[in-house]
C-alpha cells in the first residue's frame, strides 16, 4: 500500500475512531465505489476491518468490478462484495439486506455532460430513485446522499461562500446545467422518501477536493497544474487566473462524510468543503513552490467564462451543528498528494 495512503487513513481514523461503533454488525451498501471519493470510502473501511474491533460487511455495486480489482487488487479481500450491475437497471432485489448507505454514483464527467447530457440526467434521477426504493424495502437505517456544490449554480460575485440554504440554482436553459439540475431534483427526491416513507437520508454537497486518487487528466485545475509540474512543464494559464476555488484534501472529505453520515440531522444538508479562497493564480503559484524549476504563465485572455466562477461553500453549518473536525491547510493537502504520485511513479 501507498505510504501516504496509509499514513492518511491513520490520520482519519483517529478523528474517527468514537464513531466506528455505529458500523458494528452492519452490511453497508456503496454505489460509486469506483470513483474518487468511492476509492477513499473503500480504502477507509478497508482500514476500519483491519483495524477496528468491530465486525462489518460492504457491498459494492458497479460497472465493472473486474477491471476495478485489476487495477487496485488491494480490494480483493472477503468482506468487500463487489457486485456488478448499472444503477439505472440493476436488480436491487438481488441484493443482501443492507442496513446503511452511501450513495455515491453519479456521472461527473465534463465531456460527457456536454455530449450526452440526457444520460447524465438519467443515472442520477433514475439511479437515486432505484437506491432510495431499495432503501424503503430493507428498511435501511441511514442513508447518505453525495450530492454537488453545482446544486448552487453561478455564485453572486458579492456572496463569500454558498450557505446551504442559499436558493439559486442553473441556468435550467442549458444543456450544460444536466448534471448539477439533476442533482438538484435528486436532493428533492431525498426529502420527498423522508417525508413518504420516512427514510433517513442525509445530504453532502461536496465542492472542490485534491488528494490521492484524484484524477490529474481531467477537467479538475488542481489536478492538471500537479501533473504539468510532475512532467515538468510550465503551468499555463490561458484565462486571467483570478475565479476563486477552495480546495480540501481526500482524507478530510472521508472525516466529514462519516460526521454527516452517522451524526447528521435527517433530511438535512451539509456543504463539505474548504471555505479558505484561493484564486486560480495563486494556486498555480502555490503548486509551482514544488517544482522550483518551472514557472508560471498567465496568458491574460480576458473570457466571459471567467466572471462569476467562484466556487466557494460556507461551512459554518456542519461546524457548529456535526462539530467536524478542523482540515489540513492548502499547502499541506498539495505536498501529500504530490507525495503520493511520486511513490506512484
Amino acid at each position: 500500500m501507498s505510504e501516504q495512503i496509509n499514513s492518511d487513513l491513520h490520520y482519519i481514523y483517529t478523528r474517527t475512531s468514537h464513531l466506528v461503533d455505529e458500523f458494528n454488525g452492519k452490511t453497508i451498501l456503496v454505489t460509486g465505489g469506483t470513483g474518487f471519493i468511492g476509492k477513499w470510502i473503500l480504502e477507509y473501511f478497508l482500514y476500519l476491518h483491519r483495524h477496528g474491533d468491530i465486525h462489518f460487511k460492504v457491498v459494492v455495486l458497479t460497472r465493472n468490478p473486474d477491471i476495478f480489482l485489476m487495477n487496485f487488487p488491494q480490494f480483493e479481500i472477503e468482506f468487500l462484495q463487489f457486485v456488478k450491475g448499472d444503477i439505472v437497471e440493476f436488480d436491487f432485489a438481488s441484493l443482501p439486506l443492507c442496513n446503511l448507505i452511501i450513495h455515491a454514483a453519479t456521472d461527473a464527467d465534463a465531456k460527457l455532460n456536454n455530449e450526452n447530457p440526457l444520460k447524465v440526467i438519467e443515472t442520477i434521477i433514475s439511479g437515486t430513485k432505484n437506491v432510495f426504493n431499495y432503501g424503503v424495502k430493507v428498511k435501511a437505517g441511514k442513508v447518505l446522499y453525495l450530492s454537488s456544490g453545482a446544486v448552487y449554480g453561478i455564485q453572486p460575485e458579492n456572496m463569500v461562500g454558498f450557505p446551504e440554504d442559499y436558493s439559486g440554482g442553473p441556468n435550467t436553459l442549458l444543456p450544460s446545467s444536466a448534471y448539477s439540475e439533476a442533482k438538484r431534483l435528486a436532493e428533492l427526491l431525498c426529502v420527498c422518501y423522508q417525508k413518504q416513507f420516512n427514510l433517513n437520508i442525509n445530504i453532502a454537497r461536496c465542492f472542490a477536493f485534491v488528494g490521492p486518487y484524484l484524477p490529474l487528466d481531467k477537467h479538475f485545475a488542481i489536478g492538471n497544474f500537479i501533473s504539468n509540474g510532475l512532467k515538468g512543464v510550465d503551468i499555463v494559464i490561458k484565462g486571467t487566473g483570478l475565479p476563486l476555488r477552495s480546495y480540501m484534501y481526500s482524507a478530510d472529505l472521508v472525516i466529514w462524510l462519516l460526521y454527516v453520515l452517522l451524526k447528521g440531522e435527517s433530511g438535512q444538508t451539509y456543504n463539505i468543503g474548504s471555505e479558505k479562497k484561493v484564486t486560480i493564480k495563486e494556486l498555480a503559484y502555490v503548486i509551482i513552490k514544488f517544482f522550483p524549476e518551472l514557472s508560471v504563465k498567465v496568458l491574460n485572455t480576458v473570457s466571459q467564462t471567467d466572471r462569476n466562477q467562484n466556487y466557494i461553500p460556507d461551512v459554518t453549518k456542519i461546524k457548529s451543528e456535526l462539530l467536524v473536525p478542523d482540515i489540513l491547510d492548502l499547502n499541506e493537502s498539495i505536498r501529500r498528494t504530490i507525495q503520493y504520485y511520486r511513490e506512484d511513479e
